[in-house]
């Protein structure tokens, strides 16, 4: 089962648990592969200072059974990178995908989560505005949730920052059952923590 992690210059390093808790999945499901896909392959700045490699551009990615869009202060740039959005269309089309973080707002520049709800960061340091404040007021096609994650089948909207675990954690849970989803987060010795956030937030929204 094809992963694809889909990152850009600005991305925030914490956003890349996404592919740790793929990497800890895979332990228990070997059968999970995992790539890194850029606007651009190759060297990928990350905020404050990370360099990172892309496996792949977005015009020679694979196929993959889930896309997983992340987040950063570079989200801005993104959501108004024709290529970006495009690419982000193509992949709906055709695939699932996700996004974590503020990955939701490049999600909602790209109009696949218009007509639907959806959700994005909320937490910020003033005066910063917060992303889902932001969303809620650029995109009212979009009903904007203040929740863990929104999954609608073809498209899961994760909340902000470290929730990046819990959405990754979820979409294994959806994909390759429950059982691997609790072992994995076992190993990371994330089990109090998944459950303090899926009680501490609002309910998770699973829309048909």
């Amino acid at each position: 089962m094809q992963f694809g992690i889909f990152i850009y210059d600005g991305v925030e390093p914490i956003d890349l648990a996404t592919f740790g808790v793929l990497s800890m999945a895979r332990r228990i499901a070997p059968e999970i592969a995992i790539c890194t896909i850029a606007p651009h392959a190759g060297p990928v700045a990350l905020a404050n200072g990370l360099k990172v490699t892309a496996d792949f551009g977005i015009d020679n990615a694979p196929p993959c059974d889930l896309v997983i869009v992340t987040g950063g202060p570079g989200w801005t740039a993104q959501a108004q990178t024709p290529a970006t959005l495009d690419y982000i269309r193509r992949v709906h089309a055709s695939q699932r995908i996700a996004s974590v973080c503020t990955g939701g707002m490049i999600l909602a520049a790209s109009g696949v989560l218009d007509n639907g709800p959806a959700t994005t960061k909320r937490e910020v340091v003033p005066p910063e505005t917060s992303p889902i404040e932001v969303m809620r007021a650029t995109y009212p096609q979009i009903d904007v949730r203040e929740t863990m994650l929104v999954d609608t089948g073809t498209v899961v909207t994760g909340g902000g920052v470290s929730l990046c675990i819990d959405t990754t954690l979820h979409l294994i849970a959806d994909m390759l059952g429950q059982q691997v989803a609790d072992e994995t987060a076992r190993i990371m010795e994330y089990q109090r923590a998944w459950r303090a956030n899926r009680e501490g937030f609002a309910p998770v929204l699973i829309a048909e």
